[in-house]
């Protein structure tokens, strides 16, 4: 696990995450032209999950489902 501290929303927040995944992060926000923390952030907004590091993992695999289908 590593953890990370970032700002989203205006207040400080850290996140664990297993490398792979922040890796994954990383190249979704660079796709979208975001930075990491503007990333979480959107990710953040959009859960429906209790836990942000939960939500994040589940936004990760559903940009690789996504990409599987389009073939991305």
């Amino acid at each position: 696990m590593e953890k990370r501290s970032l700002s989203i929303a205006g207040h400080r927040t850290s996140m664990a995450l297993e490398p792979e995944f922040w890796t994954a992060l990383e190249t979704m926000a660079a796709e979208r032209d975001l930075s990491l923390a503007a990333l979480i952030r959107d990710i953040d907004e959009r859960r429906t999950t209790a836990n942000l590091s939960s939500a994040a993992r589940l936004a990760v695999l559903r940009w690789y489902q996504d990409r599987a289908v389009t073939g991305g």
